[in-house]
Order: structure tokens, then C-alpha cells, then sequence
């Protein structure tokens, strides 16, 4: 009897009802990564909150944050820690974006995150898209700081700075951020992330589990 309970229980499991929130929070993986999500306040290209994300969470598919959570281990022997800006982003945050990319009056974070590109062109010339990874729960906006003050490594450029100058393998860049850039690169590549070579911040899961999905659901 118990083990037929414990069969249905576990299709009861793995049911639509359960496969409707295949996240974790990665401080239940990892606790001493530092969280910062971003598009949950106002220190934003937008300016504001932005749709879909009711917690300042960092959720992620289980793989995405065991792998994150090995890479924070070996960030640790370094005295440095992972920080993560973003991690999964509900596709009402996309759209919240492509909506604000129409209104051409909205530039109050113009000096801040795009000062050398016309907001008109953030979207031809792939900064913002319709469909981002992030929302396939396996992509990982991030930086590094000091375990020791929490004050990150100079990377060269600002996360979500929309410019050239963000391109991981830029040369504009000081020697420090291009060793800091490669460190980072290296780390989580070994650990199953590929970077986004437009974004030194921009790491997807190689092996990622819903490569087809993009989920709706809100940060909570």
C-alpha cells in the first residue's frame, strides 16, 4: 500500500501542476551568492519595476543553479563571490520592455545605460529582443565582488551598459577588467556556461532543460 501511495504521489509530482514551476531559488542552492535583481527596483534602463517580477528572487532551472552554485564554490578559493543581476525573467518583463523601446519621450536612464545609442536602435541593433533566454530559466546575468566588502571587481563597464565597450572580449578596456572579464568567462565555462559575447554579464546554461520554453510565470 505505501508503495503505491508513494507511486502517485510521484505523478501527482511530475503532472502539469508541477511542471508549471520547475525553479528554484538559488539561495536554497547557493546562499552566499549575492542577489541583486535589478528589474525588481528602479536601478534599471527602464527606471522602474518591471513587470512580472513580485520578489527580489533569483530563480532558476535546477541544473542552471546547482552549476552556478559549483562555480560560487570555486569563485570562494579566490576570496571573491558570484552576484547575480538577473536570472529568470518572465516574458511579461520582455514585453514590458519592447513596450517602453516605443515610447521615444522615456530616455531618463539614457546617460546611465545606452549614452552612444539611440534608444530607437536598441532593438535593430539587438540589445532588447521579444524573446530573451533569460526566460527559458537557465541564463544568468552576474558580476563578481570581494567576500571581504561586497565591492565588485572593475569589469570595464556597468551591467546592462549598451554599448561595444560591454563586448567581453572589448580591448578599450583596462588590463584589470580584461583579466576580471576572462576570470569570470573561464570559471563558469568550465562549470556548463556559455557567455554572450556581447555581454561580459551573459551566461546560458550549454546543456539547459526547456531550450523551447519560455515561461510566463512571475519572480515570487
Amino acid at each position: 500500500m505505501y508503495r503505491k501511495l508513494t507511486h502517485v504521489f510521484a505523478l501527482l509530482l511530475s503532472g502539469p501542476a508541477f511542471a508549471d514551476h520547475p525553479l528554484v531559488d538559488i539561495e536554497t542552492i547557493a546562499p552566499s551568492i549575492v542577489v541583486e535583481m535589478r528589474y525588481f527596483g528602479s536601478d534599471n534602463f527602464v527606471g522602474r519595476p518591471i513587470d512580472g517580477y513580485l520578489a527580489p528572487k533569483c530563480l532558476l532551472s535546477e541544473p542552471a543553479a546547482k552549476a552556478l552554485g559549483k562555480a560560487q564554490g570555486e569563485f570562494a578559493v579566490f576570496g571573491l563571490s558570484i552576484k547575480v543581476f538577473d536570472c529568470y525573467r518572465p516574458q511579461p518583463a520582455v514585453d514590458h520592455f519592447m513596450r517602453w523601446t516605443i515610447d521615444a519621450n522615456d530616455v531618463s536612464k539614457k546617460i546611465e545605460f545606452y549614452p552612444d545609442v539611440q534608444k530607437s536602435r536598441l532593438v535593430p541593433d539587438g540589445y532588447i529582443a521579444e524573446r530573451s533566454g533569460h526566460s527559458r530559466a537557465s541564463t544568468v546575468d552576474l558580476s563578481l565582488v570581494f567576500e571581504s566588502s561586497g565591492v565588485e571587481l572593475d569589469m570595464g563597464s556597468a551591467w546592462d551598459y549598451f554599448d561595444v565597450i560591454s563586448h567581453t572580449e572589448n580591448n578599450s578596456v583596462s588590463l584589470e577588467a580584461r583579466r576580471n572579464r576572462l576570470l569570470l568567462r573561464s570559471v563558469l565555462h568550465k562549470h556548463g556556461f556559455d557567455n554572450y559575447s556581447a555581454e561580459w554579464w551573459h551566461f546560458t546554461l550549454r546543456n539547459e532543460p526547456f531550450p523551447e520554453t519560455y515561461f510566463s510565470h512571475p519572480v515570487k
